[in-house]
């Protein structure tokens, strides 16, 4: 990108997700936000009235969606580059954002690691695609355009396994705390007879009621607790061991789940048993306001699934992530391989 100011003009109608946008922009001191609205016609006309050399838009916009109002967009403001950021991953749907001029579609689901690359490659005329689209044949970025701005750090490593072990990660939504606790009791429960060792990230109340309900159902917590084999951390304390500036530090993340999945991986027995992790830290992020890094979390959260080969649960209150948009988005994240 250019050096001089890039004047960016950010669309979408959750102010939550305009947020994590507005602050992923901001890590490149060029990108100067001049706007952000949440309507198809305001978008429209703040692009005539602003002329901004960028235009991060969604498609599922009120009173005008994002494909119309793009295409309005391009003739008012036609020097304006459009990049569309949508939960929506149909291949006609993103043919028709690229055939009406847009040249990147990301998928939002993908935003915390692709949009400073999508920026990036629009800025310069290039076409960018998410990556999860790129078996519909849509031209994608650079290798080294990715590379250079989404530069994912190696993760420590533990010891070799002999066995091809199942991993997961699962997101599931919670209606209220008694909800919470039985979801989670059923996946620590069933780790735990399988002889496997379980990390809980949660609320010091939901630990509590965890342990109490866990120990009603016949489970041999003690014994688990004393066998290494049942790790209980709070959920604001593990956030601050890897938080930095509100936004979760990639190599600070990987220690810390390193210094804790290694121990708990030697209390369990026989060469199958694996680990698991259930926790609520992109809970506790979204309702705290903060999209960006609850997104991020899951997504470094999808990089300890292949890496070690475990089974991971997130939990997530409906009293914070209450649209179906939101919660598709946190599905997809958990749900790519």
């Amino acid at each position: 990108m250019e050096t001089s100011s890039v004047r960016v003009l950010v669309v979408d109608d959750y102010e939550p997700f305009r947020r994590f946008i507005c602050s992923t922009l901001g890590k490149r001191p060029e990108l100067q936000i001049v706007g952000e609205v949440g309507d198809g016609l305001e978008a429209v006309r703040k692009s005539e009235e602003l002329q901004p050399d960028l235009i991060v838009l969604d498609i599922g916009l009120p009173t005008l969606n994002g494909i119309e109002a793009a295409r309005r967009i391009r003739k008012l403001s036609p020097e304006s580059k459009i990049l569309i950021m949508s939960q929506e991953s149909a291949a006609d749907v993103v043919q028709d954002a690229l055939a009406l001029g847009a040249l990147g579609y990301v998928v939002k689901a993908h935003a915390g690691s692709e949009l400073l690359a999508a920026v990036a490659a629009v800025l310069e005329g290039s076409q960018f695609v998410s990556g999860g689209l790129s078996g519909h044949g849509f031209a994608h970025a650079t290798d080294e355009q990715a590379t250079d701005l989404c530069h994912e750090e190696a993760l420590p490593s533990l010891e070799p396994r002999k066995v091809e072990i199942t991993r997961s990660h699962e997101v599931e939504f919670y209606a209220d705390d008694a909800a919470f606790v039985l979801g989670f009791t059923r996946f620590i429960e069933a780790s735990l007879k399988a002889g496997n060792a379980v990390i809980v990230v949660a609320t010091e109340a939901h630990r509590k009621d965890l342990l109490a309900t866990l120990q009603a159902h016949g489970v041999d917590m003690i014994a688990a607790i004393e066998q290494g084999r049942y790790i209980s951390l709070d959920v604001a304390d593990t956030l601050s061991t890897f938080m930095v500036n509100h936004q979760p530090d990639p190599v600070r993340f990987f220690r810390v789940a390193s210094d804790l999945i290694a121990p708990a991986a030697r209390a369990t027995a026989g060469e199958e048993s694996q680990v698991a992790i259930c926790g609520e830290c992109a809970s506790i992020l979204w309702a705290q306001g903060k999209a960006d890094a609850a997104i991020q979390v899951e997504q470094l959260c999808n990089q300890l699934t292949k890496r070690y080969g475990m089974n991971i649960l997130c939990g997530l209150s409906l009293t914070s992530v209450h649209r179906e948009e939101d919660k598709q988005i946190f599905r997809t994240i958990c749900s790519k391989d």
